[in-house]
């Protein structure tokens, strides 16, 4: 049955040009799926670790602002700027969470908010490496094999085929041994230490391992928007991928895509239609947490294995149907 609804949700992204040919609604499709990378990246801290960050913006912030510096002003080709951009990014994630770890609690959270705060102000204020207010423009997307990526499909398809890289890779590592030890420290950290576990070189994995993924969602972030400012290093950007998490929820493969897709939505169609669509996002995410307080896709979850729990067993089915006349034809 999964393998089923896999396949056809893949079938309906790798097919979504064709009958959705508006460029504006392909576009909405790709800053969602770059949203959902932005937001998984997220989940590995909070949903996996339990690790509430809220200064997240800071990577996308410096991955997008390395590449395009580079590539603006040291005319770097885009494949080393953006493996310098990673590996910056990915060091930059690793020095931060020496910091950020020594606290746990309020107090991580307050350090990573203190944290994305610093490099917001640097973006704003070192105006001769960021351009300030004004941030960096002109910068041109990749061409990978030769493809053209200023069309709106073409840049689908290739954002598309990282995401799916990089969910498949997040799959992997969250199902993999040391993934069942990253949700032991988020829930029982005394017991796994006790076990012989390193909680806090865990936690710190897992903590460059977000920033790395972050790093990729930051430049898939200025190829796109072809453009970038201190606004994407702000706070309100790391709330609100802190609101898809929680909203999609967390800890679950598909929570952060599903949040993604609620909030890019009401920011960018919803908006057209309502002035004030912030307070529209309120009531959403007002709703989520009375009704499904463990977000979008764990409600669903709960509620198809509610109604497959009501379903009556085949023996109590009426005689006509296929499994009642199995069920007699298999009794001695």
């Amino acid at each position: 049955m999964k393998r089923a609804a896999y396949c056809v949700l893949l079938l309906a992204m790798l097919s979504l040009p064709w009958w959705l040919r508006d460029e504006y609604y392909i576009n909405l499709a790709s800053q969602i799926l770059i949203a959902a990378l932005f937001a998984i990246s997220l989940n590995l801290k909070v949903g996996y670790a339990g690790l509430i960050s809220l200064g997240h913006a800071g990577y996308l912030g410096m991955a997008a602002y390395t590449s395009g510096w580079l590539v603006l002003n040291l005319h770097w080709g885009h494949l080393p700027a953006a493996l310098c951009a990673l590996g910056a990014t990915t060091a930059m994630a690793a020095v931060f969470g020496l910091i950020a770890l020594r606290a746990s609690g309020l107090g991580f959270l307050m350090i990573t908010l203190a944290l994305g705060q610093i490099l917001w102000g640097i973006a704003f204020r070192w105006a001769s490496v960021t351009g300030g207010d004004n941030g960096l423009t002109g910068i041109t997307r990749p061409h990978p094999f030769g493809l053209d990526l200023s069309h709106a499909p073409a840049f689908y398809y290739f954002t598309l085929a990282v995401f799916l890289l990089i969910w498949i890779l997040v799959a992997v590592w969250v199902n993999s041994p040391f993934g069942a030890s990253i949700k032991g420290t988020r829930d029982q950290p005394r017991r796994m230490s006790a076990l012989g576990y390193n909680v806090w070189l865990i936690r710190w994995t897992t903590f460059v391992v977000s920033g790395f993924f972050a790093a990729a969602a930051g430049l898939m972030f200025v190829y796109y928007q072809q453009f970038i400012s201190p606004e994407s290093l702000s706070l309100t950007n790391s709330a609100e991928m802190l609101l898809m998490v929680i909203a999609g929820g967390a800890g679950s493969l598909f929570g952060p895509v599903a949040g993604a897709v609620l909030v890019v939505l009401l920011k960018s169609v919803a908006s057209t239609y309502v002035h004030r669509w912030i307070m529209l996002l309120g009531f959403s995410f007002l709703i989520i947490v009375l009704f499904v307080p463990g977000g979008i896709v764990p409600g669903l979850a709960r509620l198809t294995r509610s109604l497959r729990r009501s379903e009556p067993p085949p023996s109590s089915r009426p005689p006509g149907t296929k499994a009642a006349r199995r069920t007699a034809k298999e009794a001695p």
